[in-house]
């Protein structure tokens, strides 16, 4: 009857095993590939793409795109994100469109770009809300 809630990305992130960090003083032209979790504190000017998932700290910086099952952004982006889920904490600054089928953004983020998601379930129960809250006529 109950559905269990689903857990953040930061909190599953938080929890899985992150085999990649690149550090604050960590400086990269090129892109970025990794099936695994990757933490990146650093300033990367190329694409991110990580299977898993990817965690922007705080005084990370991308100028490039990103592509991953799901990212938590606490840093700066200049480029467009691809992800299934995606969160902006409080000090994230997405400067790019963004593809996604779940958004959480914390009051102080700033999101500047086009925003699509394509989640169906979310679709359907929106669908399932309005048909039964909408008045019918006889």
């Amino acid at each position: 009857m109950f559905k269990k809630a689903k857990k953040s990305p930061s909190a599953l992130l938080n929890e899985a095993e992150i085999l990649t960090i690149i550090g604050e003083d960590f400086e990269l032209e090129g892109s970025i590939k990794s099936e695994s979790n990757i933490r990146l504190e650093g300033k990367i000017t190329g694409n991110v793409i990580v299977k898993k998932g990817v965690i922007l700290g705080e005084k990370g910086n991308i100028k490039g795109n990103i592509e991953s099952e799901m990212a938590v952004i606490y840093g700066t982006v200049n480029g467009n994100v691809k992800v299934k889920q995606l969160e902006i904490k409080q000090t994230g600054f997405i400067n790019g469109d963004i593809k996604t089928d779940a958004i959480s953004i914390e009051i102080g983020a700033i999101y500047n770009g086009k925003l699509e998601m394509k989640n169906l379930v979310a679709k359907e129960l929106h669908n399932d809300f309005l048909s039964k809250s909408s008045p019918t006529i006889k």
